[in-house]
């Protein structure tokens, strides 16, 4: 058993996406060539809302170099403050700190884990500049109120995307938008365990604007339009041909994958929920009701400190868990000297000392989930 199986994954695919890589080895394009915009014309298409223009993709190298790429397309500047959870993968707050730009770390909702506005206000100061609300695990945070006092503001709007793509918010109005696309920029990564994976490194932004958008590719270009001619200091990402290729490939079974693990995770917490009626010892994902979840992670809340144990009790069972994330961005060394903390982000510290994630992928089948939902029930009997 293992928590991703992308080689079950591949062999669905495996005609699809041994022709696209064979037609890359055959032109030998493996830098730019046309898979990469083909790839980035269809990935608009899809995140786009139907009648609307179709937004601007830009890939790159990544998913850190998106974020990275973004705040220096908005022309951010050494000194500026972001808003950012401190309950996230370390590369939302990473870039910001290699800018030399200031993290302001606030808090996120115990239900959902996911920064809210009340958070965010907290955090904010004259010297806010931009907010990175991360759809973490799979589900959008509640982008209404975030937008709209991100306008009064006039401050910028990054997502975090790397974990919900093909995740949609409805907003009170009921119109419909998926995550990446409500904010200035939405950034992405196409790391292989993701929903929409390649077979290595990969990331793209998400830009309504069209001259942010240019500025973007210009930076992810070493700074240039035109070859040889240098405007800003930019840097190195590229998406290369053969990922391109791949991700077309997975692309079109994007939200087949997105329903598959939607429908394990229902899976899951139906089961889990008759074994623990009364929530004694951990508490299922909550859904939140304007957003759909994808579920890029089914992550249980552990009680009583029983976190370590279950997880130690899994890996006895041979059923593998991961913890996301064993520690949270405030306590992490490399963020103490330039971080501002909004609040004593007592939910941050209480989630990253009772998450467990449990395997969820889009092969999984029910006997698989069965074997994991009997260890978790071994597991409760014998406390």
């Amino acid at each position: 058993m293992q928590m991703v199986d992308l080689v079950g994954q591949y062999h669905k695919i495996k005609d699809e996406v041994d022709r696209a890589v064979e037609q890359v080895f055959e032109t030998a394009a493996f830098i730019n060539g046309p898979a990469v915009k083909n790839f980035a014309n269809n990935l608009s298409s899809y995140i786009s809302e139907p009648g609307d223009v179709n937004l601007n993709v830009v890939p790159c190298a990544n998913g850190t170099d998106a974020l990275q790429i973004a705040l220096m397309a908005l022309g951010l500047k050494p000194g500026d403050e972001v808003i950012v959870p401190a309950f996230t993968y370390v590369a939302s707050a990473e870039v910001i700190g290699l800018l030399g730009l200031t993290p302001v770390m606030v808090d996120v909702d115990y239900n959902t884990f996911c920064v809210t506005i009340e958070n965010i206000k907290k955090g904010y100061s004259p010297k806010t500049k931009a907010i990175i609300p991360v759809h973490l695990f799979g589900q959008c945070c509640d982008m209404e109120p975030i937008l709209q006092f991100a306008k009064e503001k006039n401050i910028f709007v990054i997502e975090d995307n790397a974990q919900a793509i093909g995740a949609v918010y409805t907003f009170s109005d009921g119109r419909k938008a998926k995550a990446g696309t409500m904010g200035d920029i939405g950034c992405t990564s196409f790391f292989p365990s993701k929903n929409l994976g390649c077979f290595g490194d990969g990331g793209a932004m998400f830009i309504k604007d069209d001259e942010i958008a240019a500025r973007a590719k210009m930076i992810a270009n070493h700074g240039q339009r035109i070859k040889y001619h240098h405007s800003v200091i930019g840097c190195n990402s590229r998406l290369d041909t053969v990922q391109a290729a791949i991700l077309d490939v997975k692309l079109k079974h994007l939200d087949q994958y997105c329903q598959a693990r939607y429908d394990a995770a229902s899976y899951y917490t139906q089961k889990l929920k008759e074994l623990d009626p009364s929530g004694k010892f951990y508490v299922t994902p909550y859904e939140r009701a304007n957003s759909t979840h994808v579920y890029h992670q089914y992550t249980l809340k552990v009680k009583n400190n029983y976190r370590d144990e279950l997880k130690e009790h899994l890996a006895s069972q041979g059923v593998p868990s991961m913890i996301y994330y064993p520690l949270p961005l405030q306590e992490q060394e490399a963020f103490k000297p330039i971080t501002r903390s909004a609040e004593e982000l007592n939910i941050s510290r209480e989630l990253a000392y009772s998450v467990l994630s449990l395997p969820i992928h889009t092969e999984i089948t029910t006997d698989i989930q069965d074997v994991v939902i009997g260890a978790i029930k071994s597991f409760l009997d014998s406390h």
